[in-house]
């Protein structure tokens, strides 16, 4: 039997187009929960993992499978959609999983042969039993899986043309951010896996650098970062000579025991939301957690670089609060800050969020032609009716942010200060170097954006301008 795992591409998403720029080679990452699938797949399965992240597959030159795979977040859907209807065009089933398929069943389900919404291990091999006896039922449900079932991704199906592996030691996230999905779909529980199971599986990544795509990889109680700090231990006494890099909160700057071992254990970069320079801004997304302490973002960010690890910092643009010069205030923010990379993002209401129910309430979801707009929800275009920013003026103030942020002075800067500090320079000039490519392909997509799609804003004038 023959079983085809797919990640479709977005043709919008600049960043995975890793044959326009060499750079984007280190922003793209592995397709883990179809991994994850692979791992659990029996044997008289032959199983192919495809991701069009790469490049675009020629799939009538394929030989035909006998099942197809599909995983997708709401900005690959119609992706998804393109791949599903030429396979079922051919008479092979297609499965479709992932967080889209989950917020979006009703959608959904009228494009493929059945559904997995939730987290698939508890059903998947329910769902290959079926599939081989032509009885596919219409939606699986897999929920919650428990933590123990979580077993170790298959790491040798694809090819090397990653810079990072991938692996995941934590799901869920308690947090519960008004524009973040992750709680509805992984649950607020902070569930954590084995950490002998975690060590196991770093042995089976064959890249020497590594993403940890953990939500939060430290947590936020105190029995978290005792977890976590015994996974560094665990990591340093093995020796696995890997370094990588993870998404955390800021008080992974609180604790030096917490930096000193991460470090140790071959941490070499942090992802961590900032979101807003505004305290208003952190309450209106239910980000209060930031701020709690009244800490300064500028010495933890220090603290956190001290142990030679490079902090990349991400920031929202189109809250309530902003109003004209967010940009550049978030820019000189992030500055101030000390970040080694900022990553700027469009408020995107997306389908599962409080904030999607929100928006669409107050009929502030400008792209609903569905599933067509779909392909925009990348958090890189506009999605909604912002209250103080018109279309043209968010679309400036991003790539003001970007302009500033990004400056040779700045990144040069940048590059030395991680020279002085022997923190990863080649990483931090890869990184700068990337973001500042894609400016101008930015800036080229927004003016297509804007004459393709800006029409669609144009009846909220009132309330932007308000």
């Amino acid at each position: 039997m023959k079983l085809y795992l797919i990640n479709p591409s977005n043709p919008l998403v600049s960043i995975v187009k890793v044959r326009e720029s060499r750079w984007n080679r280190y922003r793209v990452w592995k397709p883990l929960s179809l991994m994850v699938l692979a791992g659990l797949t029996p044997p008289e399965w032959n199983v192919s993992i495809l991701d069009e992240n790469l490049g675009r597959l020629d799939y009538p030159a394929m030989s035909l499978p006998d099942l197809v795979g599909i995983t997708a977040f709401t900005s690959q859907a119609n992706r998804a959609y393109e791949i599903a209807s030429h396979f079922r065009s051919l008479g092979v089933p297609v499965v479709m999983g992932g967080i889209h398929a989950t917020m979006c069943l009703n959608e959904v389900i009228k494009r493929v042969d059945a559904v997995v919404t939730g987290e698939a291990e508890g059903v998947w091999l329910q769902v290959l039993e079926d599939a081989r006896h032509g009885r596919l039922k219409r939606r699986y449900d897999g929920g919650l899986t428990e933590i123990h079932d979580i077993v170790a991704a298959d790491h040798v199906l694809l090819p090397k043309k990653y810079a990072f592996g991938a692996i995941q030691t934590t799901r869920g996230c308690p947090l519960n951010c008004s524009f973040c999905s992750v709680t509805a779909f992984n649950g607020a529980h902070y569930r954590m896996r084995s950490i002998a199971d975690v060590i196991e599986e770093f042995h089976l990544v064959r890249e020497k650098r590594i993403l940890l795509v953990d939500d939060n990889l430290v947590g936020t109680r105190p029995e978290h970062i005792t977890r976590a700090k015994d996974l560094f231990r665990a990591m340093i006494k093995v020796k696995l000579k890997k370094e990588w890099v993870a998404q955390a909160t800021i008080n992974f700057a609180d604790d030096e025991e917490l930096l000193r071992l991460a470090a140790k254990a071959g941490c070499r970069g942090v992802f961590i939301g900032f979101e807003s320079p505004a305290p208003d801004g952190l309450g209106e997304i239910s980000k209060k957690f930031n701020i709690v302490k009244g800490r300064d973002f500028r010495t933890s960010v220090r603290r956190i670089q001290r142990h030679g690890i490079f902090v990349v910092g991400s920031f929202i643009i189109g809250l309530d609060v902003d109003e004209a010069g967010i940009g550049n205030r978030i820019a000189k923010t992030a500055t101030h800050y000390g970040l080694d990379n900022l990553n700027t993002l469009f408020l995107t209401p997306l389908p599962g969020t409080r904030l999607w129910d929100q928006m669409k309430a107050a009929g502030r979801v400008a792209l609903d032609n569905f599933p067509e707009d779909w392909k925009y929800y990348t958090l890189t275009f506009p999605a909604a009716r912002y209250k103080h920013l018109s279309l043209d003026n968010i679309c400036e103030e991003m790539l003001s942010c970007d302009r500033t942020f990004y400056s040779m002075l700045r990144i040069l800067s940048r590059v030395f200060s991680n020279l002085w500090g022997r923190r990863q320079p080649l990483i931090s000039l890869v990184g700068n170097l990337s973001y500042r490519k894609n400016m101008r392909l930015n800036r080229t997509a927004y003016e297509n954006f804007k004459r393709q799609k800006g029409i669609k804003f144009d009846s909220m004038v009132d309330l932007i301008s308000s």
